[in-house]
């Protein structure tokens, strides 16, 4: 008997060379647009509620979003008070942004400034009398190691002690206000300082002074440096790439031989060091004294600019300047239209809260998910 013909397979057609590769350069552009179109879109539905919020107060939404650009970006002034603002914002920003490699979460940049600017500051007067370079790299120094250490202690609870470090690291922003308070108002409490308890100042020589031609300090430019830093170690280094495995599958990560505990502790230190840094730089370029105008809220927005960036170190900058203008228009908006000065404050929340609403939307565009398949 003879036995049954097999039956013929299909063809199977040959991929064209080059589809995978064009496949995932789609993929890549597809979420590279979304990383870019959704803060946008976040932006931009912010604002329209934020207009609707000032209608209801008796406030024409046009005039409001004319202030804000003229208070951000109007004149040479108004510029220089963004970028002068925008400063601290870059670098807390980044006491968020590099821990979030890992998935920490991370809300502690206030502390850490706060912290920071105080060791700063006793290095400062400690130092009275040596060169004013000395000075001033002996305070950015302190100011990091204070800034990094008290966000390592956030990163070390959750490791060794899982410690939620959202919560932890909040609860050290009130410790280290509540240090701040006790010691410039006890022991290194400057006594000429009668209305507002101070600390001694550090002496106008050892400023850091303003970039020429402008009255920006230096802080702007040393807080890019620093992002181009943390992108640097993040994307290009081997130390960047185990964080990134750690951070998406911490499980897997062990099992390869990865060191999570330290590159936990690395990584909460050089985020909190950025914000000490920032810190030292209040102190030494605006201050030059610590007292409770460190708490100046610049920790919080911090978080904003990070989650807006999605902790991508570069994007922080532009973030960073867009949230600085808003800040520096909150005087625009008091004087012109009578709306108070913490106006910027609710339309900082509601953006927080839109972009925390956005992140659903990213994989669901059907634009990009046509391109993806």
């Amino acid at each position: 008997m003879a036995a049954p013909a097999e039956q013929a397979s299909p063809p199977v057609a040959a991929a064209p060379i080059g589809t995978g590769v064009a496949a995932k350069g789609s993929v890549r552009f597809g979420a590279a647009a979304e990383a870019i179109l959704v803060p946008i879109g976040a932006l931009a539905v912010s604002l329209l509620l934020f207009g609707l919020f000032t209608a209801f107060a008796g406030v024409s939404p046009l005039d409001v979003y004319y202030n804000l650009a003229n208070g951000a970006f109007g004149s040479w002034f108004s510029i220089q008070n963004t970028l002068t603002r925008a400063s601290p914002l870059i670098l807390t920003a980044l006491c968020t942004a590099l821990p979030a490699q890992l998935g920490l979460m991370i809300i502690g940049g206030e502390g850490a400034l706060v912290i920071g600017g105080l060791f700063a500051t006793m290095a400062g007067v400690g130092l009275a009398g040596a060169p004013p370079i000395v000075v001033q790299v002996g305070m950015a120094v302190v100011g990091m190691i204070a800034g990094g250490l008290w966000i390592a202690l956030a990163g070390g609870l959750r490791h060794y002690r899982g410690v939620n470090e959202t919560i932890s690291s909040l609860l050290l922003v009130y410790i280290a206000i509540a240090i701040l308070n006790h010691v410039v108002e006890g022991p290194f409490r400057d006594p000429k300082s009668l209305n507002k308890p101070s600390s001694p100042s550090i002496g106008d020589a050892n400023l850091i002074g303003t970039i020429p031609g402008t009255e920006i300090h230096w802080g702007l430019v040393l807080g890019i440096i620093a992002c181009i830093l943390a992108y640097i170690l993040i994307n290009h280094t081997v130390f960047g790439f185990s964080a990134r495995v750690a951070g998406g599958n911490v499980r897997a990560a062990r099992m390869v031989g990865l060191p999570v505990g330290k590159l936990i502790l690395i990584t909460c230190f050089l985020g909190g060091a950025a914000a000490g840094l920032a810190g030292m730089i209040e102190v030494a370029a605006v201050q030059e004294r610590a007292n409770a105008s460190l708490i100046a809220g610049y920790g919080y927005t911090g978080i904003l600019v990070s989650f807006l960036a999605r902790h991508n170190p570069l994007a922080i900058v532009p973030v960073a300047i867009l949230l600085g203008g808003i800040g520096a228009s909150g005087g625009m908006l008091q004087r012109h239209l009578g709306l108070p000065d913490a106006a910027t404050v609710v339309l900082q929340g509601i953006l927080f809260i839109v972009i925390l609403a956005s992140e659903v939307m990213y994989g669901r565009i059907a634009l990009f998910k046509k391109k993806e398949a």
